[in-house]
């Protein structure tokens, strides 16, 4: 399957919780992932970023989407 979304985390269902009309699937990543993310240059020097620094990514999306193959 060829998708544009270039953030990926292989993950394994760790529980479904079915309701009348949406149900509540949580994961639990199963290897590590590279992310990516586009900030303002601004942003990149108030935050002083150097390769091999340590950051923690805060991933503000109001989809994610489960693909199964």
């Amino acid at each position: 399957m060829i998708y544009g979304a270039r953030n990926t985390i292989k993950a394994r269902v760790k529980s479904v919780d079915k309701g009348d009309i949406m149900s509540l699937v949580k994961f639990e990543a199963i290897e590590a992932a590279e992310m990516a993310s586009v900030l303002t240059t601004e942003s990149a020097e108030d935050l002083d970023l150097k390769p091999g620094d340590a950051v923690q990514l805060v991933i503000k999306a109001i989809h994610v989407l489960a693909v199964k193959e």
